[in-house]
């Protein structure tokens, strides 16, 4: 996505202080962060959720049970048991409800395994690109093998090993080739089983997680698809349940989250990073959305 100069969680050192309010002093240039959704979540606010951000590391993770939303750029949606979620490096993310939650996550950079690529992350695996489907449900003997290895990855992680990073990197390569093995069938039945109508709302949502900021209008959107507004309406209407403007607005609150709850900006200045007329605007965006002003809503954050 753009504007990447506010990515704000830079470092896995500072996700584990600040997000999963870990209070272990931890190595700021460490590499690959693996536990359990028991223990990461054990210190999120079931109601607050994880706030808006952005990693500047990619993060896998399967949900066993527990109840868990998920905001992936202008995609929102509840998860099931059994769902795996790959959310890549600067991807806008967020969850509004976290509670009692079992699974396995991981957090890794991608210059970790970067020795066993023969290419760029996305094109070697898939389901990294930004837009790819970054949600799958997997059945129970997948789950178990995806679970088998990030079990493993754990348990290298927490012995000492002179070789530790080696084989990290090499457990790591592993689950990320049986999500691969996994995700294929399941990425060619979605697009298979896609109606015309989830096929031009996936577009839309695609092209609003890399222009929102600067395209507001459903017309601008519906011009770059080749069809008419109201075609767009309707498709985007009865394969999400909500409208063209309502997923632009959701993409713009989610930013402006992102950039009250983790930057020192100005409510002025972030008005006119995101391309409001005037604070007097991005106020009034904000109150009509969360009930609170931009200076109220920081504060929660």
């Amino acid at each position: 996505m753009a504007d990447k100069d506010i990515l704000i969680i830079e470092n896995l050192a500072d996700f584990e202080k600040k997000i999963n309010r870990d209070k272990r002093s931890y190595d700021i240039n460490m590499m690959v962060m693996p536990g359990t959704l028991e223990d990461k979540h054990k210190d999120v606010d079931p109601e607050k959720g994880i706030q808006a951000l952005r990693r500047q590391f990619n993060l896998v993770y399967i949900l066993l049970s527990g109840v868990h939303d998920v905001h992936l750029g202008a995609d929102y949606r509840w998860l099931r048991p059994n769902d795996l979620v790959i959310v890549p490096e600067n991807f806008l993310y967020a969850s509004s409800h976290v509670r009692e939650c079992v699974g396995y996550c991981m957090h890794f950079k991608t210059e970790f395994i970067l020795p066993l690529l023969k290419g760029p992350l996305a094109e070697e695996f898939p389901f990294f690109d930004l837009e790819a489907e970054h949600v799958v449900n997997v059945t129970g003997e997948e789950s178990q093998l995806i679970q088998q290895s990030f079990k493993d990855i754990i348990a290298e992680y927490e012995r000492f090993s002179p070789e530790k990073d080696y084989l990290l990197r090499n457990y790591i390569h592993i689950l990320l080739l049986r999500i691969r093995e996994i995700y294929r069938p399941h990425a060619k039945r979605l697009g298979e089983n896609a109606t015309r109508s989830m096929k031009i709302a996936n577009q839309f949502k695609h092209l609003v997680e890399k222009n929102f900021i600067s395209m507001r209008e459903v017309q601008q959107y519906a011009a770059q698809l080749h069809i008419t507004p109201k075609h767009l309406s309707e498709a985007v209407k009865t394969a999400t349940g909500k409208t063209p403007r309502q997923i632009i607005s959701d993409m713009l609150l989610l930013e402006s989250r992102v950039l009250l709850g983790s930057t020192e900006k100005t409510v002025t200045e972030i008005a006119h990073e995101l391309h409001f007329e005037d604070q007097s605007h991005f106020h009034r965006f904000i109150k009509q959305h969360t009930g609170y002003t931009p200076i109220q809503l920081r504060k929660k954050l």
